[in-house]
């Protein structure tokens, strides 16, 4: 992240505005992925699933999404599923659109099929392919979206390979070595990055890493980013998967992100993964990494993460001035981070530290 994006998000967090937005596009996805939050009963909060949405395609959903992006204008959009390459044809149509409005977008994908023959020579883009560790795994877990059609569909593209390591892989030293030496010297592989699989509170799956697999998988990133240039995972990066922020509450990426399900309203908190994600074993990346420039000290005193909380506070009574002076807005209108606040707006404000 560079420094003119960091004082960007700052500025919209003073006024009380997530700065970094995601959307489910569709609830539709060809994968069946074991583990796949998004389609886990309680990503929603209950009630409905992510497939009992009612989703849009074609023009509506082009419409849709624009409106929900000029309302809100993040710095940052992610835009996720289900598959996002199950609109690809919309998607054809958003993202020039997208990139017009100076926004940075991320489409994360399985690379099930093709994308567009321009997507590479697109500025602010970034297509993340999700893959889940060596093929013979990988093709077990994620068919239709084998090895085999993955590299035939990145051709000529430049794409992140994104792996969410696992206990299963913890279990075989030099697993994500492995993984590593096959997919960084293809010329379509711009960088690679990890992160680890996340459970819900409670949840007992073969996919969760015990406190010494993830020690390991920690141990291995730190010197596998020395050997693999196109690891872009910092030190300081990895080294908060061992701490990682112990709730939504403390989760810089939780508090200034605003996740959308597939009808462009329906609001996923308290974080990207939904439902009561055990912040305890949390391994995701972009939590990490917004943690790593939290903890940096200012002239080696005062932690960018001090700041960032008063600008909270601050941002906070912006956004509440605005909803008293307007009546109480619609339900799609109301903030993010004010839903994940509102017992600081009880009065309770460990939740910031402050």
């Amino acid at each position: 992240m560079q420094t003119y994006q960091i004082l960007q998000a700052w500025g919209k967090i003073l006024k009380g505005e997530p700065p970094s937005l995601s959307i489910e596009i569709t609830r539709e996805c060809p994968l069946k992925c074991p583990g796949c939050y998004a389609y886990e009963d309680a990503h929603l909060g209950g009630g409905q699933t992510l497939r009992d949405l009612n989703d849009r395609r074609g023009q509506a959903l082009v419409d849709g999404v624009l409106e929900v992006v000029d309302r809100l204008k993040p710095l940052h959009l992610s835009i996720v599923g289900g598959d996002p390459l199950v609109r690809f044809r919309e998607l054809e149509l958003l993202l020039p659109l997208l990139l017009a409005r100076g926004i940075h977008v991320q489409v994360v994908t399985s690379a099930f099929r093709t994308m567009g023959p321009t997507w590479p020579n697109l500025r602010r883009l970034n297509v993340v392919v999700s893959i889940d560790g060596l093929q013979p795994e990988h093709d077990l877990r994620r068919a239709p979206a084998t090895y085999d059609r993955i590299l035939k569909n990145i051709v000529g593209q430049r794409v992140t390979v994104h792996c969410t390591i696992t206990a299963q892989m913890m279990k075989r030293t030099g697993y994500l070595a492995e993984f590593l030496e096959f997919w960084t010297p293809r010329p379509e592989i711009k960088k690679v990055w990890f992160s680890m699989f996340t459970p819900q509170v409670g949840d007992q799956m073969p996919e969760i890493l015990s406190p010494g697999e993830r020690a390991r998988a920690i141990a291995d990133m730190m010197q596998l980013r020395k050997q693999f240039p196109k690891l872009d995972m910092p030190a300081v990066v990895i080294q908060q998967f061992a701490s990682p922020p112990r709730s939504p509450q403390d989760c810089v990426f939780a508090l200034t992100t605003q996740t959308l399900s597939a009808d462009l309203e329906t609001r996923i908190t308290p974080c990207q993964f939904g439902g009561n994600p055990d912040c305890a074993s949390c391994g995701c990346l972009a939590s990490m990494g917004l943690a790593s420039i939290a903890d940096h000290k200012l002239a080696g005193i005062l932690s960018v993460g001090t700041i960032f909380n008063a600008s909270i506070k601050i941002g906070q009574k912006r956004a509440n001035s605005r909803v008293n002076a307007i009546g109480h807005p619609q339900a799609k209108d109301a903030l993010r981070i004010l839903q994940v606040k509102k017992d600081v707006a009880a009065g309770n404000k460990e939740g910031l530290g402050l």
